[in-house]
């Protein structure tokens, strides 16, 4: 009885492995179209902080629960859970603060692109919200070509498309829509 036995194992066995080595797929084309390096990162972290530095000098510090950097012929850096970036003076106090639910960094052109949720807030306290945003770091300028609205101490604006330099003390709203004049002015907006 045992020697039935373990022939119908071995049998069950060799008819089991036959199965699993058929159903292998060895063509590279197949599996490299699934596992391509441009469709997943070479590099991803968690609770990412970075710190900037000209010279020794802290510029900038930027915080990302997620970071996921991906090669090819335009290498770039995916933010999927949001982003704050701090801009220093040469004090070492905040002068600009921008958060974001999503960005992506495009390595080659030093260009951050922010959606969902855009926040700028600069030294004065103006804040500028938006949808989408992108922050040239060469060309020290941000832009939008979406609707935005910035609060100061006096007033509202509203419109649609921004330029601006990237630390938000001189912007002009391409398509202004309307102004609204706050009655008490804002002591932190």
């Amino acid at each position: 009885m045992v020697p039935a036995l373990s022939h119908r194992l071995g049998f069950v066995l060799l008819f089991a492995a036959a199965f699993v080595f058929s159903a292998c797929e060895n063509d590279l084309e197949k599996v490299n179209v699934l596992y391509s390096p441009k469709r997943l990162p070479v590099e991803s972290v968690r609770n990412t902080e970075i710190l900037y530095t000209d010279s020794g000098q802290l510029v900038g510090r930027l915080k990302s629960p997620q970071m996921d950097h991906y090669l090819g012929e335009r290498s770039f850096t995916v933010m999927p859970k949001g982003v704050v970036l701090f801009l220093y003076d040469s004090a070492g106090k905040v002068t600009t603060r921008m958060k974001a639910r999503f960005a992506l960094k495009y390595d080659d052109r030093d260009v951050v692109e922010a959606k969902g949720g855009v926040e700028v807030v600069n030294e004065r306290g103006e804040r500028l919200e938006t949808e989408h945003l992108i922050w040239d770091q060469r060309g020290d300028a941000i832009r939008s070509d979406v609707f935005v609205r910035i609060t100061t101490q006096q007033e509202v604006l509203l419109g649609e498309g921004l330029t601006s330099n990237q630390a938000f003390t001189r912007y002009r709203i391409l398509k202004p829509r309307g102004t609204v004049k706050l009655k008490d002015p804002l002591v932190n907006p």
